[in-house]
């Protein structure tokens, strides 16, 4: 499962507004008596052996008429009786299975779980086979999501009355965590295996997808086909799939094995530019791992309204829509590149080998974290592996609810808070550091014998543990007590000292965090005399003093000198010591260490003047944005020297998305002789250097910018839509509106809060009280719904503002719009108060 913690917003717009969007776990209304219930492993009494459907949908009812036959045998101790996951299901009969015949079972249903007498005892030796005729009712049923995982019905019907001509008709499943028990009946629990086979009656005109190999398909009579898919390798419940809609298929491949890509037609032609790369993962992956690519076949699916980021199901992963994308879009960035390459190497942490219990989550979400970081270094350079995992450390750091949280977690309300930037987050920069204490080839040996000895089965951290100590020969019990079953990060204080007499530099390290201090392996660069020289060092104390003999005063000490800890670190060097840090010390953070430092002293300081000057060609395009991003163009000199890097980067740079930055920052200079660099611009292919560019000729000349926001209108995505709503603040009127009223129906939760203020400025000058009240009610249910954000907030001063101006308007109406105004005051004041009262 990827899963997506909300970044901070930047509105496109004069009055911008950044909100720390940091995803904490969601809050259930449960008694704090939950949390300290201890979550164990789930009992094993019957076991799962395999699992057969058949089954069929009804688009008007929503409903799915199964037939299951279900294969079990007791695990160990002789049992007569069975325990099945059924979700808010019509059981219309239970048998046993004997030969040709079926006989009838005693049972009780109490709407989520069938109780079945199975008529005498079996013993662990025993196989049986039930047969189920059941319909599930999703839509029925009442369930409840969480920030990873929107909702839980486990089976969705889109569109089906085909009344949006907008979105296609489909359907498509989510099992995890415990949803797959919605659409067919199981025990549903991430510890039970099961091969599978699944038999989907659909009109034939849609296309299907399911778990496994498509081992037939058959025409009916009644203008239905029947295919059937194949799992031969168990895998857990939850990792079951089906879709079902109008796809169309484009045919890869990975050595013998087929790799295909289901999209929606318009987006078929770009199909190898989005996923084109997923061959190559799987065979760097299988490399690297020691263990090939273990299923018979890898598909991947782009579905409508998916209630997650996307969901590793086994050989069938899931994605949501944002990963598809035009050819236009692609030329900024693949926004689907890190998913993709996360949800494949779930294939191997998640479902060739599976979190026994989800208190071990870890074995699944943060190996899958930690790949898109592998996946970056291997393809793209270290540089860009090093930004990932830094942005995900700053994500997990700036979440303080988190650092109460274990690693691994035997207490907690619900199962679904394990979904958050723990797992996911930390759990990939924890890994980070232990790939860099053991050693490249030790680590991935002890993943490679990991997944070797529980193949097919269940692992846990402990687990884990064993094989990375009988690959490296290390005692790792320290390592997995602090960072697995711990919580919290070092807060690190760092000082430095030198003697001139004794030729000494010494470093202070001091844990400010409360609790007993952190482990912590760490390599010391001392730069003297030309020359680096490499100390390694365990700190075991809160308070620690290191001593170097050197023979002139260093001109740097680099403390965590591979930039691996997982910490809060408050680093008292000087500026000089940035400005030679960025110059020689290699690394991404090294050097976005240097930029942060010298961006606060550019206007003072000439040897900071100069590493902002020299950062806005940093070989990393990340950090060029960041150079353009904070460099000083109110400061003359450092106008006078910037100024023309920044043309050539807004014309030339090889990303798109370092001109766009370049031209953002021309524009906030309102300089009218930067107009030709705009309109050039506005021609590009690029959306983003587009949006840019009209953002540069807004600041100019906004009723210009108006007018050629009316030409760009018709092919508009992302960073040009945004620019051609700002450039609609300036004059627009309800002609405007259908553009609003698309764009914001079509964008996802960020791009819609960035769109509320332009959308209220049109909003403000429009008398027609139903248009007005609507999207006022859907940016009020906007901010409830995402309050852990503090949209709920920046909603209401919006809404302050908005109620102002329709006051003021009030005052000079006739009074057939004093009417109107009146109405929108009175749903406004509502609004407001629902907010409040959130």
């Amino acid at each position: 499962m990827k899963y997506f913690p909300l970044k901070q917003f930047a509105l496109l717009i004069a009055v911008t507004f950044t909100l720390s969007l940091n995803v904490q776990s969601q809050v259930k209304k449960s008694p704090d008596s939950l949390v300290r219930i201890y979550r164990e492993t789930p009992v094993k009494i019957n076991a799962l052996i395999h699992t057969k459907l058949d089954v069929r949908f009804d688009y008007a009812k929503c409903y799915l008429y199964g037939k299951a036959w279900l294969t079990l045998k007791p695990y160990f101790y002789s049992t007569d009786s069975l325990r099945l996951d059924a979700k808010g299901m019509d059981i219309k009969q239970v048998s046993m299975v004997e030969g040709n015949v079926l006989k009838p079972l005693k049972y009780t249903y109490d709407s989520l779980q069938l109780n079945i007498k199975l008529g005498r005892i079996y013993s662990r030796t025993e196989k049986y086979t039930l047969f189920i005729d059941y319909v599930s009712k999703p839509n029925d049923l009442k369930t409840i999501g969480s920030s990873a995982i929107t909702d839980a019905k486990g089976l969705y019907f889109i569109n089906p009355a085909n009344e949006d001509k907008d979105k296609p008709v489909q359907i498509w499943t989510q099992g995890e965590t415990e949803a797959s028990s919605v659409w067919f009946p199981t025990i549903d629990h991430s510890n039970q295996k099961t091969t599978s086979e699944i038999a989907m009656t659909v009109l034939s005109k849609y296309e299907t997808l399911s778990n496994g190999k498509l081992v037939s398909r058959k025409m009916n009579v009644d203008g239905t086909r029947t295919d059937t898919w194949k799992m031969d390798l168990p895998h857990s419940p939850y990792l079951f799939m089906m879709a079902v809609g109008d796809f169309k298929i484009f045919k890869d491949k990975w050595r013998d094995k087929e790799v295909n890509y289901y999209l929606e037609p318009a987006f078929a032609p770009y199909a190898k530019q989005i996923f084109g790369h997923t061959p190559e993962m799987m065979e760097f992956f299988s490399k690297k791992l020691g263990v090939d690519f273990p299923w018979n076949k890898y598909s991947q699916i782009v579905v409508r309204d998916f209630v997650s980021g996307a969901m590793e199901n086994t050989t069938a992963t899931l994605h949501g829509e944002f990963v598809q994308a035009t050819d236009r879009e692609l030329l900024d960035e693949n926004k689907g590149e890190d998913v993709i390459s996360h949800e494949l190497f779930h294939q191997w942490f998640g479902d060739y080998v599976t979190t026994e219990s989800w208190s071990n989550l870890t074995v699944n979400e943060s190996f899958a974290n930690f790949s898109e970081v592998l996946w970056r270094e291997y393809k793209y350079g270290k540089d860009e592996g090093d930004a990932g995992n830094y942005k995900d450390m700053q994500e997990y750091l700036g979440s303080p609810k988190d650092a109460s949280k274990d690693l691994v977690r035997f207490h907690y309300a619900d199962k679904e808070d394990m979904f958050d930037l723990v797992s996911y987050q930390k759990g990939g920069r924890v890994l980070y550091m232990l790939r860099n204490y053991l050693g490249e080839e030790a680590f991935f040996k002890g993943l490679n014998t990991y997944l070797k000895q529980n193949a097919f089965k269940n692992g846990e951290a402990h687990q884990l543990r064993l094989a990375l100590e009988e690959a490296s020969g290390k005692d790792l019990n320290w390592f997995f007590n602090q960072w697995y079953f711990g919580s919290g990060h070092p807060e690190l204080n760092i000082s430095y000292q030198w003697d001139e007499v004794s030729k000494t530099q010494k470093v202070f390290l001091t844990q400010l965090q409360d609790g007993a201090a952190f482990i912590l392996p760490m390599a010391v660069d001392v730069y003297a005399g030309g020359k680096k020289v490499r100390h390694d060092f365990l700190m075991k104390d809160k308070m620690d003093t290191l001593s170097f003999g050197v023979d002139v005063r260093p001109d740097l000490v680099n403390v965590d000198a591979d930039k691996v800890l997982l910490a809060k670190k408050e680093d008292h060097k000087v500026l000089s010591d940035y400005v030679f840090q960025y110059a020689h010390a290699p690394l991404y953070v090294d050097r976005l260490e240097a930029i942060d430092s010298c961006s606060a002293n550019q206007t003072k300081n000439e040897d900071a003047r100069k590493v902002m000057l020299t950062a806005l060609k940093d070989p990393y395009y990340g950090l060029r944005i960041l150079a353009i991003n904070t460099i000083d163009l109110t400061d003359s000199l450092v106008r006078v020297a910037a100024l023309p890097v920044l043309k050539t980067l807004s014309v030339s740079d090889p990303r798109t998305l370092v001109r766009a930055a370049a031209l953002q920052s021309l524009a906030s200079m309102r300089d009218v002789t930067n107009r030709p660099l705009f309109d050039s611009a506005l021609k590009s292919e690029s959306y983003s250097v587009q949006g840019a560019a009209l953002a540069g000729v807004i600041m100019l000349d906004p009723k210009e910018a108006f007018a050629i926001a009316k030409t760009l209108q018709k092919d508009s995505k992302g960073d040009l839509t945004k620019a051609i709503l700002a450039a609609y603040t300036y004059g627009g009127t309800e002609k405007e509106l259908p553009f609003f009223n698309d764009s914001y129906e079509k964008a996802g939760l960020q791009d819609k809060v960035e769109m509320i203020s332009p959308y209220l400025s049109i909003l403000a000058r429009i008398d027609n009280s139903e248009e007005v009240n609507k999207r006022v009610a859907d940016f009020k249910e906007v901010g409830i719904k995402n309050k852990k954000y503090d949209i709920d907030k920046y909603v209401l001063n919006l809404f302050k503002s908005f109620k102002e101006i329709k006051t003021e308007m009030v005052k000079q109406a006739s009074p057939e719009v004093k009417v109107e105004l009146q109405k929108q005051l009175a749903a406004l004041t509502q609004a407001m108060a629902e907010l409040k009262g959130s």
